[in-house]
């Protein structure tokens, strides 16, 4: 029962989380962790001895996975959501306050209600913890990695800040961000350890770090100028940032090249039979976003480079009013 008044307390909490984010869709947050947790399977479990086409394999485990995810993305919704309020999606103030007023009515639980405000600023990952504490499914690491969590979205705050007011940042700071972004794929994957009663393959772990950076940095470039007028975390527009327009790309193109490097080192270490499999899995993965390529990630394009974003912001503004 103890386990269940958890589980509803944190339930009360999404409810709450998803309230302070009132931009996101509903639609779009499912397609979204429906995809995820696809990808999440098709490229993870083999490195655990599953097969990911049997369906026993993924629903056993995909309660904890989806929940887990989900708390995650809810969370990192609202931090991108204060990163990029815009004027079609912003709410006011007085707009906010009611909806939280509201929430906070429907909930029974005093103590919920006395925690609301204090877990979501101060210690996020609170109840999430206390649940997979309480499952016996918690472990060091796991609250590491989510912490690295937490230094992102400190990370991705100030970088992005730093860039809307023309401020200095470092290139320290910006590769440090990019390889804690995937902290939530190292969660799932030591939640998977855990739940399969296996240790913690550190070769492993160190080889599917290397290729979520560059997951990661093939993300960034498809998505490089939504992510300028949105004003999210892009490793591009870090690079513009550090080293100028013109510089940027091939900086950007050398540190590609260094980490793949670092892949086709580390892929040889693996079983020849699991290497082949991820290769595969990601040649897969590169032709369902459409690319084609003999190399597993695709081609390398780097979009042309945005020197001036708020004029980028502005005139993306003024042709979206013309298509209202």
């Amino acid at each position: 029962m103890e386990a269940l008044r958890k589980l509803e307390r944190i339930q009360t909490l999404l409810s709450f989380i998803h309230s302070r984010a009132l931009a996101s869709n509903h639609d779009d947050a499912d397609r979204f962790l429906a995809h995820f947790l696809l990808f999440f399977c098709r490229s993870y479990f083999m490195f655990h001895g599953m097969d990911a086409n049997k369906p026993q394999s993924i629903f056993k485990f995909l309660p904890v996975l989806s929940f887990t995810e989900s708390y995650i993305y809810q969370l990192d919704t609202l931090n991108e959501n204060n990163l990029h309020p815009s004027p079609e999606d912003s709410v006011s103030e007085t707009s906010r306050s009611d909806c939280l007023t509201h929430t906070s009515n429907e909930i029974k639980d005093q103590n919920v209600i006395n925690n609301l405000h204090e877990t979501s600023v101060c210690d996020p990952f609170a109840p999430l913890l206390s649940l997979l504490h309480s499952q016996g499914i918690l472990t060091d690491r796991i609250r590491t990695e989510l912490k690295s969590g937490i230094e992102y979205w400190a990370l991705e705050k100030k970088l992005c800040g730093a860039l809307t007011s023309k401020t200095k940042i470092s290139i320290e700071d910006a590769m440090r961000a990019i390889h804690l972004k995937s902290f939530d794929y190292r969660v799932l994957n030591l939640l998977l350890y855990h739940l399969t009663r296996q240790q913690t393959n550190e070769l492993h772990m160190e080889f599917l770090s290397v290729s979520e950076f560059l997951v990661e940095v093939s993300d960034d470039l498809y998505d490089y100028e939504e992510d300028v007028i949105n004003n999210n975390f892009n490793v591009l527009r870090m690079f513009v940032a550090v080293y100028g327009a013109s510089m940027a790309p091939k900086m950007l193109a050398k540190c590609i090249c260094e980490v793949e490097e670092k892949y086709e080192s580390l892929s040889k270490t693996l079983d020849p039979d699991l290497s082949l499999n991820y290769w595969r899995r990601c040649e897969e993965a590169t032709k369902e976003g459409g690319l084609n390529s003999g190399h597993a990630y695709g081609t390398w394009t780097i979009p042309c480079v945005i020197a001036d974003e708020d004029s980028f912001r502005a005139q993306s503004a003024n042709k979206k009013s013309r298509g209202a």
